[in-house]
């Protein structure tokens, strides 16, 4: 009795095939539900098939230092370029080194590609000067008085700054003036003002009586004085020349990114290096978008010295202006001292707040960059290939599905079902991944599927031919179906670690579209194991129960005689059994 208990046990799995093939069919129903409720019903594409746009940026050479554009410096330069696309949600984006100094970005077609490419653009060193002067954006007219330097102009959506207790002050709204009634200070006063750390009321006061005529500016004042009048931020290509050439150390004039406002701005007394991180917040007790600052440890007294400074200032002098490629994207207040932490506040709206956050960041790079070209990237030839890829793919499966029809018959039923379901499977996960981790096909990663497709179908075989030397054995199709699937079980569970191996191997060590290949070839090795054990073997041990499979039809695949079954031989070792146990009695 203990032999025929044993080969029940093998067997064991025939009995509940259905719980299997309902889970799968369950995750089937749940990817396509969410695929479809989304309403994301394809796959994300990628650059070469959805087109896009391609920048070329070229390394500028730092004032002062000469051997700045080196291979650290840029390989730093395109992680940051890359952290700083990716915060904006934009998938697939390529950021890569070309020669020695260009670095070309990828960015493919999508909802916020257009506001990569701005991000993209603002590639200069980002430092936290303080505002000594700030007017309207357009030019002072001839005759007029210089800008005040004590007055309140401002531009209309300055926030302000706090440490992180509760009690912020919002930002104020004031307009800026260029009357010379309105203006009682000059930029050589603005400038000889900041000279001096903490003046007193006293001061200020008996200093802003001196008519600022009556001193002479020496020569680099006399300049920056007649830049700071002649500048007119509603010119495009003069706001981002304004502060070309001006070391950190030097005062210069920039304009707002709006191009509203124009500010005579102080040395640097911050760094973008000093910001550790930055976010966007909603405040629920005020009802207004923030954006919450944390500083290195270094950064950390950099910013106390200064906010100190400019706390006991009148406005606007109490301003720090955050500086981005010679545009200033914000200038808040500062009420009190800060040290470790601080938040901005004021007029933002989400994306404003997201985007400053985003800037400080990912905003300080160690090279400064202009955009050499900027082209569109069309998806005609990545369309071409992509047809050529599928046909290439079609004649494949047709291939293959010829290959199974012909040499396993009845069999190629549930290969080909199995090659449905992984189908689905895949595409369901494919469109579910691009808003849920931005994964965008491209052609290498439709490569990838291809080949996943003769993965699949040799695991099919494996599991076939162990069946079919199971009935060349002597034994009938069910308990060969059953004897059959723990050996190609492990044979295909080797297989296919093998090739997840190297798919993760190759997305670790390589980058841009390569990863996309090794990307999708690793998800359709992990779904042909999934496959093959809910779909693949469950439905074979149903199939085995029918008549057409059970009886061995010569259209099967299964036919004993066409295999070349041996005669059974367990009736021979039974009796065997049987003579030798009298005997060792």
């Amino acid at each position: 009795m203990a032999a025929p208990k044993k080969g029940r046990g093998s067997t064991g799995g025939q009995g509940r095939p259905g719980r299997a093939l309902a889970l799968i069919l369950i995750a089937m129903v749940a990817l396509t539900g969410g695929m479809f409720l989304s309403g994301h019903t394809t796959p994300r594409l990628g650059i070469d098939l959805a087109g896009g746009t391609s920048i070329t940026l070229k390394a500028k050479s730092q004032p002062g230092k000469p051997d700045a554009i080196n291979e650290t410096n840029m390989n730093t330069a395109v992680s940051i370029i890359e952290r700083r696309v990716n915060g904006l949600g934009v998938s697939e984006a390529e950021v890569q080194t070309q020669g020695a100094s260009n670095i070309i970005v990828n960015i493919p077609k999508g909802t916020n590609s257009a506001q990569a490419r701005e991000q993209v653009g603002t590639t200069a060193q980002l430092y936290f000067r303080p505002v000594l002067t700030v007017t309207d954006g357009g030019p002072t007219p001839e005759g007029s008085a210089s800008p005040s330097a004590s007055g309140s102009g401002k531009p209309s959506a300055t926030p302000s700054a706090k440490a992180s207790d509760p009690e912020t002050a919002s930002g104020s709204k004031a307009t800026p003036s260029a009357s010379a009634t309105t203006q009682g200070r000059a930029v050589t006063d603005a400038l000889k003002k900041d000279a001096t750390p903490t003046p007193s009321a006293t001061d200020t006061a008996k200093s802003s009586e001196t008519p600022a005529a009556t001193e002479t500016p020496d020569p680099a004042t006399a300049a920056l004085e007649k830049k700071f009048t002649a500048l007119d931020c509603s010119d495009k290509s003069a706001r981002a020349k304004a502060g070309d050439g001006v070391k950190p150390t030097e005062p210069t004039v920039a304009c707002s990114s709006e191009g509203d406002a124009k500010y005579l701005l102080g040395p640097a007394e911050v760094s973008g290096t000093d910001v550790d991180d930055a976010k966007a917040q909603f405040d629920q007790q005020r009802g207004i978008w923030l954006v919450s600052m944390e500083f290195t440890d270094k950064g950390s007294k950099k910013f106390q010295t200064i906010t100190k400074k400019l706390s006991t200032q009148q406005s606007p002098q109490n301003q720090f202006a955050i500086s981005l490629d010679g545009e200033v994207v914000s200038a808040p207040q500062v009420n009190e001292t800060l040290s470790g932490s601080a938040e901005i506040s004021g007029s933002f709206t989400q994306q404003s707040a997201e985007d400053l956050a985003n800037v400080l960041s990912y905003g300080a790079l160690p090279l400064s960059f202009s955009e050499d070209t900027v082209t569109t990237v069309t998806a005609a030839l990545g369309g071409e290939q992509l047809e050529a890829g599928l046909i290439a793919g079609a004649i494949g499966l047709a291939l293959v599905v010829i290959y199974l029809v012909a040499y396993y018959r009845g069999l190629a039923l549930i290969a080909l079902l199995s090659l449905l379901v992984s189908g689905v499977l895949t595409y369901t996960i494919m469109a579910l991944l691009g808003p849920a981790i931005g994964f965008a096909l491209n052609l290498p990663a439709v490569c990838g599927a291809i080949v996943a497709i003769g993965i699949t179908a040799d695991s099919f075989i494996v599991y076939f031919e162990r069946i079919r030397d199971e009935i060349r054995e002597g034994r009938t199709l069910r308990p060969a179906v059953e004897r059959a699937w723990p050996r190609a079980r492990r044979t295909i569970l080797v297989s296919d670690f093998v090739s997840f191996l190297a798919a993760a191997v190759l997305f670790l060590v390589t980058v841009g579209k390569v990863q996309g290949f090794a990307f999708t070839l690793g998800l359709t090795t992990l779904l042909d194991v999934v496959v093959v054990f809910l779909f693949t073997k469950p439905v074979m041990t149903l199939m085995a129960r029918t008549k057409f499979f059970g009886s061995g039809h010569p259209w099967s695949g299964l036919d004993p005689k066409r295999l070349g079954a041996k005669p059974p031989l367990r009736r021979s070792r039974r009796v065997n059994a049987r003579t030798d146990h009298p005997k060792e009695a």
